[in-house]
């Protein structure tokens, strides 16, 4: 019997403008995601998704409504032990200098004196999740190409043993044929790691090809979910009807 490892409810987002204007970002938000599955956030850019996706880890937080991780209320975690578990991949990914080894092992700086870096064979083993040689641990890392960093990013968060991935627009950047490839990745990286991974995007193809579960957001409105392949084929909404026709006229509605 599958459980939900996430769990929003009533969740809203207000705020405050500039000229101290009050507007809502999310509002009434309730889903839940079973734990091992890989769920897609979909709708028009300003829709509300990557806010959502950031009050998952705590990145922000709720005006109003509760999260849940695994039962529990999320509040009730240490924000960094939160994102840990909850880790997030962000749109553009950002290398520290020095190489790929130094950048895979950054995230243990700030987990304490008593944290101990991972083997090498633990780095090598998610460096060949992402597709990436061994070799490459010894590169600098803003050499790299696009692609290649979001990897060493993926690489970057995987190494943290999260119980579940967040990805924000991880193939806005990338060019066709790299951003199916890396889908792919994903796919793979869910099934071999038992991981729960919600993506936010716009990106139908890859939505098509990799995810099970589908969240439809705009202007801040939760307006179908259900299973992927079932809401590709029949929306139930006039606004997904016009996103999937036409996802980017569908932009100016978010």
């Amino acid at each position: 019997m599958s459980r939900n490892v996430l769990l929003l409810e009533n969740v809203t987002k207000r705020r405050l403008t500039a000229n101290g204007e009050q507007i809502v970002l999310l509002q009434s938000i309730d889903l839940a995601v079973e734990a091992g599955r890989f769920a897609a956030i979909v709708g028009p850019s300003g829709g509300g998704k990557s806010t959502l996706v950031r009050l998952l880890n705590r990145l922000d937080e709720p005006t109003e409504g509760r999260i849940f991780f695994n039962d529990q209320d999320i509040t009730s975690f240490d924000p960094l032990s939160l994102r840990r578990r909850i880790g997030l991949v962000l749109q553009k990914p950002h290398m520290f200098e020095g190489t790929v080894r130094e950048n895979l092992l950054r995230p243990f700086a700030f987990l304490g004196k008593n944290e101990t870096f991972p083997p090498e064979q633990k780095l090598l083993h998610i460096l060949d999740i992402c597709q990436l040689s061994g070799e490459i641990l010894k590169q600098t890392a803003r050499n790299l190409s696009v692609g290649q960093q979001h990897r060493v990013s993926l690489a970057r968060t995987l190494v943290l043993d999260p119980e579940v991935l967040l990805l924000d627009e991880p193939t806005s950047a990338l060019d066709r044929p790299t951003a199916d490839r890396l889908g792919e990745t994903l796919k793979q990286i869910g099934s071999e790691l038992s991981l729960t991974i919600v993506m936010v995007t716009h990106d139908l193809r890859l939505v098509g090809r990799v995810a099970e579960r589908i969240a439809y957001l705009e202007r801040g409105k939760l307006l179908e979910k259900g299973q992927a392949d079932r809401l590709l084929e029949h929306p139930q909404t006039e606004e997904f009807q016009a996103f999937l026709a036409d996802p980017f006229t569908a932009e100016g509605r978010g």
